[in-house]
């Protein structure tokens, strides 16, 4: 078909306020269906490995057609969670795990790519125990046992890798194969998580300051996921989590583009699923069934699949948002979104009315440090917290991250590439050497603003300059963004430079104080949204201590407003004040 895939329609039928109905129980069913029938043409003859087109990752191809099998093995765990297996999904897992633990896969070791896979591999298993496990000779359950203790025997990455060994001791529970070891691994994985909690629902993916998609794909949904299977209670405040995550999509269904392994796609959507699926949410069922099907529909209708296959990419295939890990398979942590199939037919999660709820809102995070703007249908997300930074890297390393760097992240647009001009940042350049934004001090975020400090770094050549420092507030109304940054120290012959959104529609950024010159700067690579896209830049050439002052918009224009009045009450109430 020539590239795109042809996924089920969910009909032009509406209800007040949308045009269309959402993806009912049935359909996704069909896209699970669908996926997996594709991606099974892929299957080696044992069943062991599914070697997927696309680049291969730098834990190699064993590695990588594992992947294939295991995270292709959760959508077809959650779309035959009930015993509905037509199509024998289940025969063909098993004969994989069959083949694939009699020494076919690469054993688990330290930090390695087979223990997130061992994760997928155990929570299938759990999922489909009656069907599958059950049936197992006990021999190749004995195996499977080996296998996965790996998980629970070798050192994961500091991070939200403590719930892949926490979620294969889980499954190794439910089977009546708990022990000691199991208990220890999930003891010391919730231990980390409470020390993560950074408040208003929000979890660091590791220490430091780390917030982006991990914690619904993955801090919330594993533990939350595996207390709701136990019938115990869910203790990762989840529902907490819910009420700001919830804005974080467009009316069209597009996540905010922010953080890693946004190949992923759906399984943004993964977080709101399992909210309606245990209860905890603070959703209705109407508006939950159509955030995660406008959002299915979203990667869908733009090219996700190539012959049927997902990509390595956004909406098709897109080399800037993937990491270094990413393989073949990688795309199919999307399938953790079919969590909604745990939700039976009769769930009111399908029966209830569908409702979209598309108000404009403002809300403020001072937990993570972030600012959430929603105006006609656009998310903008305001970044005065995360910063992907771990603790022992310190304040001078160099490398600038564009997926936690920025100061704005959107559901229209994406960030420039690192080897192109930075879209929403604000730099000083010194002799020729251009700063980063590396470590983010936040300041306070409440109503409709939130500020931050940092120091900027510069590359080798340029050391550190004592006593500099940006301190920036950002305060949005409707549409509008108001940008302030206080330059504290810069010596002479410094330039100050600050960049708007990155995108190919009109989207000013205007000078309101102390900036002298404006251009736009081309992003010959484009972001996941457009292949080029035009960098709205004002510059200023300052000296010792400045405030610098503009207006933003996305896909708008600038309002005739007294910004200076405006800048004036919010310095007084951030950082001239109590903020």
């Amino acid at each position: 078909m020539g590239g795109r895939q042809a996924v089920p329609d969910p009909g032009a039928r509406g209800t007040k306020g949308t045009h269309r109905v959402s993806y009912s129980r049935e359909q996704w069913v069909e896209t699970a269906d669908s996926l997996l029938t594709a991606a099974w043409r892929y299957a080696s003859p044992d069943q062991a490995f599914l070697d997927l087109p696309g680049r291969p990752s730098r834990s190699g191809v064993r590695s990588d057609g594992l992947e294939g099998y295991a995270r292709t093995f959760l959508a077809a765990a959650f779309r035959t969670a009930h015993g509905d297996d037509p199509h024998n999904w289940l025969e063909r897992y098993a004969a994989g795990l069959a083949a694939g633990t009699k020494g076919e896969w690469p054993e688990i070791f330290d930090v390695g790519q087979p223990m997130v896979e061992s994760a997928s591999v155990a929570l299938g298993l759990r999922l489909t125990k009656p069907w599958l496990w059950d049936k197992l000779p006990e021999s190749v359950q004995d195996r499977t046992e080996a296998w996965l203790r790996g998980a629970l025997r070798h050192v994961p990455a500091a991070n939200n890798w403590y719930f892949f060994p926490y979620t294969v001791a889980s499954f190794l529970e439910a089977a009546g194969r708990g022990d000691d070891e199991t208990r220890q691994a999930k003891r010391r994985a919730m231990e980390l998580l409470h020390g993560w909690y950074r408040g208003d629902g929000w979890y660091s993916d590791g220490d430091g300051r780390a917030f982006d998609h991990y914690n619904g794909w993955a801090l919330h949904l594993y533990p939350a996921l595996d207390a709701f299977l136990d019938g115990k209670p869910i203790t990762t405040h989840l529902k907490e989590h819910l009420e700001s995550f919830h804005l974080l999509f467009g009316a069209d269904g597009a996540p905010v583009y922010f953080g890693r392994s946004l190949t992923y796609r759906f399984a943004a959507a993964s977080a709101i699923a399992l909210g309606a699926v245990t209860g905890e949410t603070p959703l209705s069922p109407g508006h939950s069934r159509h955030l995660i099907g406008t959002t299915l529909k979203y990667f869908l209708d733009r090219g996700a699949l190539t012959d049927g296959v997902l990509s390595l990419g956004w909406h098709g295939p897109h080399e800037a948002s993937l990491q270094p890990y990413s393989g073949p398979a990688s795309p199919y942590w999307a399938s953790k979104a079919f969590v909604c199939l745990l939700a039976g037919p009769d769930h009111p999660l399908w029966t209830a009315q569908e409702e979209r709820q598309d108000e404009n809102r403002t809300l403020a995070l001072p937990g993570p440090g972030l600012l959430i703007q929603r105006h006609n249908g656009v998310t903008r997300l305001h970044n005065h917290g995360s910063d992907h930074v771990r603790p022992f890297e310190g304040e001078h390393a160099t490398e600038d991250d564009p997926l936690y760097s920025r100061f704005a992240y959107s559901t229209t647009s994406g960030p420039t590439s690192k080897h192109n001009v930075p879209d929403n940042h604000i730099s000083l350049v010194i002799r020729g050497d251009r700063s980063v934004r590396r470590r983010i001090h936040p300041l306070g975020a409440r109503d409709n603003w939130a500020a931050s400090w940092h120091r900027p770094v510069f590359d080798a050549h340029q050391p550190m300059v004592p006593g500099l420092r940006i301190e920036s507030v950002t305060a949005v109304w409707d549409d509008q963004e108001l940008r302030i940054h206080r330059v504290i120290g810069a010596p002479p012959g410094t330039r100050a430079e600050l960049t708007g959104w990155a995108t190919d529609l009109p989207s000013p950024l205007v000078g309101v104080r102390g900036w002298t010159g404006a251009d736009r700067r081309t992003a010959p690579q484009g972001t996941a949204f457009t292949g080029t896209a035009s960098v709205p830049t004002l510059t200023a050439d300052i000296e010792g201590t400045v405030t610098l002052v503009a207006v933003a918009v996305l896909n708008g224009t600038v309002a005739d407003e007294d910004w200076e009045a405006r800048t004036a009450e919010i310095l007084r109430l951030t950082l001239d004040g109590d903020g």
